[in-house]
């Protein structure tokens, strides 16, 4: 672990690079000259790359190695998650070897400076091997692939702004202590949370921003998450800040760096959107009918924001979206679990100080073996054969130690399944694994407390079951702790609360926009027995219809139990009626444990995604 002088340096430092940076731009000479932005020929269909000025003086280059949602990902990630477009990637050490070998191909084609930037979530919400030693793990490889500073997601919020301090400055474990033996020294890279401030006195909990100079020319960073965090994070960690609006803050940024003779920046958010087919498969490097939150951001930036490194949707793209001035800036993203990176090139004016040119694309951080026919190998049980020439290997090192660590309690079989139980939705918005999650906590908490209902949360639910998947070299079909654990990564508590068949009403009318502060449609997942109805075009509040709980409509006036976990009972995911139950009982162990004593009565089937139904 590093010493308390050494952390303390390195704090100074992430501190004091911004500051110095501002104080040495604010002195240099601002060019007069202005300049016509043009536009290269574009199509959704093809990599972007966005022209942004006249070059007036000479140039330079610099590369931007995007990714985002990398979620702890230190193995390669299975199923089809692991898969982009058929080809196996993912996976730490692949990860490294790719942004090594990105960063060399730069240096050679003359490119000498490059910074990697990731787009919020390193942690959170992680396979086990991260997540049994509180997302040390992620925070040590990224270190060693060498991230240059990221943003704040909302998963660096799952355990508390406290937590988040811990995993930018280093120290152990408040209540675990340092699992490892040789301690935690935290990020050596800046963590950026421009739009989080403290209630107590407004002012970041973090950096808002950090500056890079490429051949003497600034560049700032301004990093943030999605407004929308509190919604999506359990409330009791995040008390005692707030979360501002994404344009309104980076265009605040965007005056005072410009006041200090900045023009040109990157905004590195936490907040994305999604093509869509056709084509199918989508290419990673293309905007095919794209959409999302992420295009109004844009919409409303100050063009110096010329690049946009995005994520959070878990989806891939490289698009061209039109700015406040009604000019394009380049908006990125890399899919997730480090399967892809975003290759980006920019070009400045050393005179004017301003973005020339921007293109970027999506590069595949393949792990496979390719057979001659350009397929990949695979095992006995269908798993793709990892490449141990793409490995790099200190970033294995790394792994390595946490995997021979977690291992006996990861391989450990709890369970078995008869199929793939997958989080693939019905047209009603249903799962077969949601289904399975939402049994499994009605069967732990029906004799300890009663429950006689249960709902999950789609969120909450990280990956899909693989029948023929082994990590440990268990049979197919068996399930060990560690894939239990991949699906329900948030550790949260099982509890159960009464409510009136009114008040459940309530719940169901909550899954729509516009219900009580609802910004975004989710579907909770139910448990067996429990069906209804609802209709999609029908008006605000009267969505829902024929509640039924084992067949007998549910009367409103009655008091039932109501199995969740305490994401959902804070009033997570905007579901603040489920904050209005009474006699709220809390279950032994974590919504895991719950799986996990269910897979263990299996055989189980997946879930038959029938217990409610759209008509319109």
């Amino acid at each position: 672990m590093a010493q308390p002088s050494a952390r303390g340096w390195r704090i100074a430092q992430h501190l004091a690079v911004p500051a110095l940076a501002v104080a040495v731009v604010a002195l240099l000479p601002l060019a007069k000259t202005g300049a016509t932005q043009t536009q290269d020929q574009w199509t959704p269909l093809t990599p972007a790359k966005v022209s942004f000025a006249t070059k007036t003086g000479p140039t330079t280059t610099a590369q931007l190695l995007g990714f985002n949602d990398f979620h702890g990902n230190i193995d390669p990630p299975t199923g089809s998650g692991g898969l982009i477009n058929g080809i196996p990637a993912g996976g730490s050490e692949y990860l490294s070897t790719y942004l090594t070998k990105l960063r060399d191909d730069a240096k050679k084609a003359g490119v000498k400076y490059s910074d990697t930037v990731v787009a919020g979530d390193n942690i959170g919400a992680s396979p086990l091997v991260s997540a049994a030693f509180h997302d040390e793990p992620a925070i040590e490889v990224l270190n060693a692939m060498g991230v240059d500073l990221a943003s704040v997601g909302n998963h660096e919020f799952d355990e508390g702004v406290t937590e988040l301090y811990r995993m930018q400055f280093g120290g152990c474990h408040p209540t675990d202590g340092c699992q490892d033996g040789d301690g935690f020294a935290g990020a050596k890279f800046p963590y950026l949370a421009a739009n989080v401030t403290q209630k107590s006195n407004g002012l970041p909990i973090l950096l808002p921003f950090t500056i890079r100079f490429y051949d003497g020319v600034p560049v700032a960073f301004v990093g943030m998450t999605l407004e929308g965090t509190p919604g999506i994070v359990n409330p009791a960690g995040i008390k005692n800040v707030d979360f501002h609006d994404e344009v309104e803050t980076a265009n605040k940024y965007a005056t005072i760096l410009n006041w200090l003779g900045i023009k040109s920046m990157v905004l590195v958010i936490h907040e994305g959107g999604a093509q869509s087919s056709p084509p199918a498969p989508l290419d990673p490097s293309g905007c095919a009918n794209f959409a999302g939150p992420i295009t109004d951001i844009t919409k409303g930036l100050n063009p110096a924001y010329g690049v946009v490194v995005s994520g959070h949707t878990h989806r891939f793209y490289s698009c061209e979206l039109p700015n406040s001035s009604g000019q394009n800036s380049l908006v990125t993203s890399a899919g997730t679990a480090g399967t892809l990176i975003s290759d980006i090139r920019v070009t400045l004016d050393k005179k004017t100080r301003k973005f020339v040119d921007a293109s970027a694309t999506n590069v595949i951080v393949e792990n496979g073996v390719k057979n001659a026919d350009g397929t990949y190998q695979k095992d006995a049980a269908g798993n793709p054969v990892r490449n141990p020439a793409l490995v790099d290997p200190k970033v294995k090192k790394i792994a390595d130690k946490y995997r021979v660590a977690v291992a006996p309690l990861a391989n450990k079989v709890i369970g078995s399944i008869t199929a793939d139980i997958t989080t693939t939705q019905v047209a009603s918005g249903e799962t077969p694994l949601g289904d399975v999650i939402a049994d499994a906590q009605l069967a732990y908490t029906k004799a300890s407390a009663g429950a006689q209902i249960a709902f999950m949360n789609p969120g909450g639910i990280r990956s899909s079951l693989t029948y023929a998947n082994s990590p440990g070299g268990e049979a197919p079909g068996q399930v060990t702790y560690g894939e239990a654990f991949t699906v329900q990564p948030f550790n949260n508590l099982v509890v159960t609360q009464s409510f009136t068949g009114a008040q459940i009403k309530d719940v169901l009318e909550q899954q729509f926009v516009g219900f009580q502060g609802q910004t975004v449609q989710r579907f909770l997942q139910v448990s067996a027995g429990f069906t209804y109805t609802y209709s999609a075009s029908a008006p605000v509040g009267s969505k829902v219809s024929d509640i039924k709980l084992n067949g007998v409509a549910l009367d409103p006036a009655a008091s039932y139990k109501v199995t969740t976990n305490d994401f959902l009972a804070n009033g997570g995911d905007g579901f603040l009626n489920l904050a209005k139950g009474t006699g709220r009982v809390t279950a032994p162990g974590f919504d895991v444990d719950a799986l996990t004593a269910y897979l263990g009565t299996g055989p189980i089937a997946p879930g038959p995604a029938d217990r409610y139904t759209k008509i319109a």
